[in-house]
């Protein structure tokens, strides 16, 4: 599987989310070619506010290798990490983020804050936009604009 493979899995899962009612995030974890771990966001479904995609994404991976170090794994994310996501990452060792849309509101990989690979922490990863932006971003689009007209 390439790129686009492990962000279309990525994308599946920010479906699922939003169908649940919650913002449409997804995220996968890949290690030797094959994704190991899939989570979506659960921040309303589990009444708990560190239960983004990501976050969940890197408990089960560590879960499956057994160990919380994720050497050699790949995280796919649909939206820009945050600054919470983008230091559990760190902590994790990961080798590589692929995000799909960038969030000008709260990405820490550069849109807003550049937690990732910040010259005084210890740990650097490769980070890039990869496939998926337009699709990720019209899923957040189209959530948002649904919750508006809710609320109206």
């Amino acid at each position: 599987m390439t790129d686009p493979g492990f962000m279309d899995a990525a994308l599946a899962e920010a479906r699922l989310a939003g169908q649940a009612g919650e913002v449409p995030i997804g995220a996968v974890i890949e290690h030797e070619g094959a994704i190991i771990a899939r989570a979506q966001q659960s921040v309303l479904r589990r009444l708990d506010p560190t239960a983004h995609a990501e976050i969940i994404v890197l408990r089960a991976a560590a879960k499956v290798l057994g160990n919380y170090r994720l050497n050699g794994c790949t995280l796919y994310a649909t939206l820009e990490p945050c600054a919470m996501c983008a230091g559990a990452m760190i902590h994790t060792r990961l080798d590589r983020l692929v995000f799909a849309a960038p969030d000008p509101k709260a990405g820490a990989c550069g849109s807003v804050l550049s937690v990732l690979n910040h010259p005084r922490l210890n740990h650097r990863m490769w980070v890039e936009q990869g496939p998926g932006a337009e699709e990720s971003a019209e899923l957040l689009r189209s959530f948002f604009r649904e919750r508006r007209s809710e609320q109206s």
